[in-house]
């Protein structure tokens, strides 16, 4: 199998979404607190033994019935495979907050100035049509604003590498006007917020993986 590289910050529910993982997969390995999206996956696969690294995040707790024993072909060994996952909020499902398979050598190598990091990693990309994990991000008033605002800005400003135009407004759609369940009005004013902040041109879209300016910006 190949490693399994679970990453948190500072997710609330990150001990116990990777206690609960261990118990299936006691070899999985953590990195954590490490500051930047781009610097934490790049670490993860420093930590890697094996050519293509799993990569499950602090916030995603994983379906039962997910068991990592995918084997990639030897003509996609340099592409990025990403799963499903399911939006406990809005019940969309699609590649946002899904278990992603990553190429070592190619995750070192990243660059760092690319807004949405995994679609940039390699030219070749797989959406997989299983469903991974639910993505519990509604875990706080901060929490779930910041993931929302960030999901939104990618949406909206089109930044995302190969995205079909359609299912880009169907899904911001969703997003900005549908959310049942736990901190769900912070899920919307997020939406909302990194929607605007996406189409705005005088935007710097990089500035959704800086979690301090997030904060900023949500306590403003």
């Amino acid at each position: 199998m190949y490693d399994i590289i679970f990453i948190s910050y500072q997710e609330p529910n990150a001990d116990k979404n990777y206690s609960l993982l261990k118990e299936k997969f006691p070899f999985v390995k953590r990195v954590h607190g490490i500051k930047g999206i781009h610097k934490a996956h790049i670490q993860a696969a420093k930590k890697s033994l094996t050519n293509m690294l799993w990569i499950v995040d602090g916030d995603a707790v994983v379906l039962d019935n997910f068991n990592f024993e995918y084997k990639v072909s030897k003509y996609d060994l340099d592409c990025v495979h990403v799963w499903q996952s399911k939006n406990p909020l809005n019940d969309l499902v699609y590649g946002y907050g899904g278990i992603k398979l990553f190429p070592k050598d190619m995750t070192i190598n990243m660059d760092v100035t690319k807004a949405d990091m995994t679609t940039s990693i390699s030219k070749k990309f797989k959406a997989m049509q299983d469903i991974s994990n639910i993505t519990e991000f509604n875990t706080g008033e901060f929490e779930t604003w910041k993931s929302a605002f960030r999901e939104c800005a990618k949406l909206a400003s089109k930044t995302i590498d190969r995205q079909n135009e359609e299912e880009t407004n169907e899904r911001l759609k969703v997003w900005t006007t549908v959310a049942n369940g736990k901190f769900s009005e912070y899920a919307l004013r997020g939406a909302r917020a990194g929607m605007e902040f996406g189409l705005s041109n005088k935007s710097d879209i990089s500035l959704i993986n800086n979690f301090d300016w997030l904060r900023e910006k949500f306590d403003d």
